[in-house]
């Protein structure tokens, strides 16, 4: 199967050149075998965001689909919010855990405090665009009132419900919202059971054999017992159940009568019966909610438990509720960059092979999602796939070593978020950057510092393009290229020449495109004029403006 190569007209820097999208050449045909007529493999390849691959597709075929694979509008949208603000909030904040074990009081969660409005500040200054809480984590402590728990903040000292002074500040101050609601959910693990295994923790550590995270923080626990219901992984049986499942005094009751609320149907065991319901009450209470971060954490299927998820049910609802909400390891949602450093792969597709439909798992990736390789044509072509679906990598990485707030650690620099900025959304992805309020309830002052400065570089350096400064020739360090994404993405082999002194020098080269590339010399480059070189591609792209811009201050 021979690769097709595009050469893209020069991209002129002329003394007064506006911003202008380099142009590709006209599209060269796909070769493919010509399927029977009335076959699946026979009709037009149409763009869209989630494609099956039919038993009858030719390889060219399989790769004409993954060239039209495209964003639904609430990818796209999420796409073009390049940094999101994690908050990393809850009972691991006063305990100064990393990783709670489902048993504490409650009355332990006692901020000072909740300054939602200085968290949006701090993070507004950064120059990011949405924010997310987590409304729950691990532990299952539950940063809002919800009628299905008592391990919330309703039991907690004056009873604050952060969630919802966190989307209010969000919204006045002009960002997007989005929420973590943690699956996985220490206070529901059944109280037999975890009595049971904390006592074969202790023999464990008697043994001198080493103990994990889970196994460490439930030790020190150990004589208390989850503080919820006993609903993870019980066993109960899957039964027809109505979302929302309305409890004594309930005051949507009527809302839900006259249909001024809707209601589900779904066949669900008791943990995914209270999953939905926590799910339904914060997109009815506190939405629009933009993004829904799911993680596939399991930390106690070693010690003989675990929680089957239907996860159809969960996405089919959301779908219903808030159509344009991508869920974080979700159909058509986005994924795991495959590391907690907020480094993206050089190779970064948005376009994803699946083994399984995506629907009906977290995540359903082939291959792992840590693998170099995610999304060449030897993935796309791997006979076990069966699904396409368009799929971007979130980078998610924490300010601090931990997630959550503790006193002892530092912040990392402007010049370490700077680096991870350029390798994250300069490597076709969203940087989740995690900034966790203290025990007061603020943003430590040194992570404003930090974020602050950080914002003030991007501003600096990517703010504008260096074409705006005065007439050529231009002195740059960092080349941005884009594609519209629009149409999907494509590229998979590229180079930018520059003309200096006279003649064209190639200066830098990449394999991926896709929202952003951001390409960093390691000298200054002067030059008259720049052109962009698509040398190998799925079927002809589409580029975006290519920018130029300088790194350090004139």
């Amino acid at each position: 199967m021979a690769r097709r190569t595009r050469v893209l007209s020069a991209l002129a820097l002329a003394a007064a050149a506006a911003l202008v999208p380099v142009q590709a050449t006209a599209q060269q045909p796909v070769h493919q075998r010509q399927a029977p007529p009335g076959t699946p493999c026979s009709a037009p390849v149409k763009p869209a965001s989630q494609m099956t691959v039919e038993s009858c597709d030719s390889p060219d075929r399989i790769v004409e689909k993954a060239a039209n694979i495209v964003p639904t509008p609430g990818q796209l949208a999420w796409q073009q919010r390049e940094v999101t603000a994690f908050t990393h909030f809850g009972m691991n904040t006063f305990t100064d855990r990393e990783w709670g074990s489902g048993t504490e009081d409650e009355k332990l969660f006692a901020p000072k405090a909740i300054d939602a409005d200085q968290w949006m500040r701090a993070y507004k200054a950064a120059g990011v665009e949405q924010v997310m809480l987590t409304a729950k984590h691990h532990d299952g402590f539950v940063l809002y009132p919800s009628r299905y728990t008592d391990h919330s903040v309703a039991l907690s000292p004056g009873s604050p419900d952060v969630v919802a002074a966190y989307v209010k500040a969000a919204r006045k101050a002009g960002l997007k919202v989005g929420l973590y609601l943690s699956p996985s959910d220490g206070a529901e693990l059944p109280h037999a059971w975890h009595a049971q295994w904390v006592d074969r923790i202790r023999e464990k550590q008697a043994e001198g054999k080493p103990l994990s995270l889970p196994e460490r923080m439930a030790l020190e626990d150990g004589d208390r017992a989850p503080a919820g219901e006993g609903r993870f992984g019980n066993g109960s049986p899957v039964t027809e159940r109505t979302i929302p499942t309305l409890v004594p005094g309930d005051d949507r009751a009527a809302a839900v009568r006259n249909g001024k609320l809707p209601t589900f149907r779904v066949k669900a065991d008791d943990y995914d019966t209270y999953y939905l319901n926590q799910l339904y009450e914060l997109f009815t209470q506190y939405g629009p909610i933009e993004e829904l971060w799911l993680d596939g954490a399991n930390p106690w299927s070693g010690s003989g438990i675990t929680q089957k998820y239907d996860v159809k049910q969960w996405f089919d609802m959301v779908k219903a509720l808030s159509p344009n909400t991508v869920v974080f390891q979700g159909p058509q949602g986005v994924r795991w960059v495959g590391n907690e450093s907020g480094v993206a792969r050089e190779t970064e597709w948005s376009v994803t092979p699946h083994t399984t439909d995506p629907w009906t798992g977290l995540g359903s990736l082939p291959n792992d999602s840590t693998d170099p390789d995610i999304g060449s044509r030897a993935k796309l072509l791997d006979p076990s796939v069966n699904y396409l679906q368009w799929y971007p990598a979130e980078a998610d990485v924490s300010i601090r070593p931990g997630w959550f707030h503790h006193p002892d650690q530092k912040p990392k620099t402007p010049a370490q978020l700077i680096n991870l900025y350029e390798k994250s959304v300069g490597r076709n992805a969203s940087l989740l950057l995690n900034v966790p309020p203290d025990k007061d309830g603020r943003i430590d002052a040194a992570d404003v510092a930090a974020l602050t400065a950080f914002g003030s570089d991007v501003r600096r350096i990517y703010g504008t393009d260096v074409r705006e400064q005065g007439p050529a020739p231009y002195t740059f360090d960092r080349i941005a290229v884009r594609e519209d994404i629009r149409h999907g993405q494509r590229v998979e082999k590229f180079a930018v020449e520059a003309r200096v002194g006279g003649s064209w020098q190639r200066i830098a080269e990449g394999t991926t495109i896709g929202h952003r590339r951001i390409l960093s010399l390691a000298t200054p480059v002067t030059a008259t004029s720049v052109r962009v070189k698509v040398l190998e591609s799925r079927a002809t792209p589409h580029l975006g403006a290519t920018t130029l811009h300088l790194s350090t201050t004139p």
